[in-house]
């Protein structure tokens, strides 16, 4: 399993945000999770990615405890596309993506061609490559979240973690972005990404993860797990979810724009 959560709780001060989550994301698996702003998605991923530690419970990241692993030793095993920062420095985008690929290079080294050669092949990923050598401060927001997302892959770990990753993209690339992120899945890496569009899951997850209060509240395939009751139940807003070429696709519909 590439990341396995096992009655994890967490707090913020008196008031607990998470309660008693449990699930297993298998390799070479995508998976979406939804829930209303406040649920508790991106303290679940801090606390996968170790960044929050001082929880209860268990998790587990390509059979490691995140607790116990150093930050370069996490860096092998899970990247992390954060849904917004604020740049400071004005570095060129190749080397921005060339920072994901340190926990390869021992304290004072260099980069090497190798190095070099992995950041640019994943730019050329995302197809982004003709921002190479564009100063990272001067693209746009929507730019820079594609040359995050291409670090992430630079950084050659098995497992990436994303919060929205899509919310600064445009339709088009957001399209591109999780197209070509359901293959890197189909390719062997796992990744667990939080989205506020349940036709995103429908479209390109492979599991859904349904947060409620603090607890998992579904937990399994896009199509028996979103249902008009629970996304009208999460987003209090009544929906239907409609079938679309043969039910190939399916998509929530507000019922109030009918």
């Amino acid at each position: 399993m590439s990341i396995k959560v096992e009655n994890l709780c967490f707090s913020y001060g008196n008031r607990e945000v998470l309660h008693d989550l449990n699930f297993e994301i298998p390799d070479g698996c995508l998976v979406n999770v939804l829930g209303p702003n406040g649920v508790g998605k991106s303290t679940l991923f801090r606390c996968i990615l170790g960044l929050s530690q001082n929880y209860s419970g268990s998790v587990l990241v390509n059979g490691k405890d995140m607790k116990k692993l150093s930050i370069k030793e996490r860096a092998r095993e899970v990247s992390y596309i954060p849904q917004s920062h604020s740049p400071v420095y004005d570095y060129e985008v190749l080397d921005v993506v060339l920072m994901a690929t340190g926990s390869d290079l021992k304290m004072l080294s260099n980069p090497g061609c190798a190095q070099r050669q992995r950041a640019y092949e994943a730019l050329e990923r995302i197809g982004i490559e003709r921002f190479a050598h564009r100063q990272y401060t001067h693209i746009s927001g929507g730019e820079q979240q594609l040359v995050l997302i291409a670090r992430a892959i630079a950084q050659n770990a098995k497992t990436i973690v994303m919060d929205e990753p899509t919310s600064a993209l445009d339709y088009g690339n957001t399209v591109r972005v999780l197209s070509c992120v359901r293959q890197l899945a189909r390719e062997g890496l796992s990744i667990v990404q939080s989205t506020h569009n349940p036709d995103h899951a429908f479209l390109y997850s492979d599991k859904t993860l349904v947060l409620r209060n603090g607890k998992v509240d579904a937990y399994g395939d896009p199509r028996d797990v979103i249902t008009s009751e629970l996304i009208s139940g999460l987003y209090d807003v009544e929906v239907e979810v409609n079938s679309l070429y043969g039910d190939r696709v399916r998509v929530c519909v507000p019922k109030h724009e009918i």
